[in-house]
């Protein structure tokens, strides 16, 4: 049996969002099984741009649609963010290093096999339907998500 890893990531914020994406690889790269599960603000990481719809959605779930990050690269910074203008420093220094994108993150995470799976009641509370996420996430419920910790050798809540 192999060794596992899972991720429960909570936060929408940039730099949380690289650091889980790092791990999410790594531990793939060192073959392990690797799980994340996203609630709420984490929704934001596997959000697709290219398939946002406003389509059978309330009034607030329009709205919280239009006022919340479309997908991975609007994430904001958790600190220091400055209007983006840090991020934008960030992202300037990351590309003078040699460091992938967050996208170029996510896209090895689906590549390698991590298991990505979303929070039903997450996605139900903030008007997100399954069909403006990325392909690869499954929605679960927490009993899903649970039982899947409880197998896992390594938890991380992000």
């Amino acid at each position: 049996m192999n060794r596992k890893v899972n991720l429960l990531m909570f936060s929408g914020d940039f730099d949380k969002a690289m650091a889980a994406l790092i791990l999410a690889n790594t531990a793939k790269e060192m073959k392990l099984d690797v799980t994340m599960f996203f609630a709420f603000w984490g929704l934001f990481l596997v959000r697709d741009p290219a398939s946002l719809s406003t389509d059978h959605k309330t009034t607030y779930e329009k709205m919280f649609g239009m006022m919340t990050p479309k997908g991975i690269e609007d994430l904001p910074l958790s600190k220091m963010n400055f209007a983006g203008i840090g991020k934008e420093m960030l992202k300037e220094m990351m590309k003078d290093d040699d460091t992938p994108s967050l996208s170029a993150f996510l896209k090895g995470a689906q590549n390698k096999g991590v298991k990505f799976y979303g929070c039903k009641l997450s996605m139900e509370v903030m008007g997100f339907k399954k069909e403006e996420m990325i392909p690869q996430l499954e929605v679960v419920d927490a009993k899903t998500y649970m039982e899947d910790a409880l197998e896992s050798d390594l938890q991380l809540f992000i």
